[in-house]
């Protein structure tokens, strides 16, 4: 597993990020935020600004984070199920470490399970030290992609 950067990928660099970038417009990932990193099939990173995203006392909200885990992970399911397939989460957990106040966090999901109907990921989530604020686990059911399904 290769350590994330801090910065913003360049999309122009990836064809991949710039299109889940593009493809994120008007949504809430875009309204967060959230900002690809890495997409790969060992691990799938993300950012997210502290700021905009706090609850009333200044911190991180702790639904963002579950929003930042649910973005990968469901993200990597989808990867994982291929074309004609899409991945629906079906459960979504998360504990909080600790705070954040400022900065960004950036979220590192690893697969845990990779199979044809159903999907999990271990997401990561940690403060510009470094220090684990979250770690969310989601589960995503592979389904064929018909109309009305």
């Amino acid at each position: 597993m290769t350590e994330p950067t801090t910065a913003a990928a360049d999309p122009s660099t990836n064809p991949e990020i710039a299109a889940h970038t593009e493809h994120s417009r008007g949504t809430l990932i875009e309204r967060m935020e959230i900002e690809f990193l890495e997409i790969s099939d060992e691990q799938l990173v993300a950012r997210m600004p502290v700021n905009g995203n706090t609850q009333p006392y200044g911190l991180l909200h702790g639904g963002a984070s579950v929003v930042l885990a649910e973005t990968l992970g469901s993200m990597g399911a989808a990867r994982h199920a291929g074309a004609g397939k899409v991945a629906v989460g079906v459960d979504i957990n998360a504990t909080h470490h600790r705070a954040a106040r400022s900065g960004w966090v950036t979220g590192v999901a690893t697969p845990i399970q990779l199979g044809r109907s159903l999907v999990a990921y271990e997401v990561v989530i940690s403060d510009e030290d470094g220090k684990r604020v979250c770690t969310s686990r989601i589960t995503c059911l592979i389904r064929d992609n018909a109309p009305g399904a």
